[in-house]
């Protein structure tokens, strides 16, 4: 059980940098014009750029408390406020009918519960 919660959060961890990198490199025009980054239009690109570093924190949150064995709660705590960012992100995409956004949503939404109800 322990292998699969490191390979999920491996997973899981790549998503959030790779995303939160994107939002924080990328100009938010080239977001909005990208498939399923409409809704960037709608945000400031302050908004954006913070969403972005979240993003990063979290991607260290979910690995490297556990990994370092400093305050390991973290890790279930992150991966709880990583559902709460899906939840948003979900309702965002729905309302913009952006169906596979959704799709990916609900993936990474039930990697983050996997990893809290694993790591709790």
């Amino acid at each position: 059980m322990n292998l699969a919660l490191w390979i999920v959060a491996g997973l899981l961890c790549a998503v959030m940098l790779f995303g939160g990198l994107t939002k924080l490199i990328v100009p938010k025009e080239k977001l909005a014009a990208a498939p399923a980054g409409g809704w960037t239009g709608d945000r400031s690109a302050a908004f954006v750029k913070t969403l972005g570093a979240l993003e990063v924190l979290a991607a260290i949150g979910i690995v490297v408390p556990r990994a370092v064995d400093v305050a390991p709660v973290m890790v279930p705590v992150t991966a709880v406020c990583w559902v709460l960012l899906m939840v948003g992100a979900m309702a965002t995409h729905l309302r913009r009918n952006e169906r596979t956004a959704v799709v990916a949503n609900v993936v990474y939404l039930a990697m983050a519960v996997f990893i809290a109800a694993g790591r709790f």
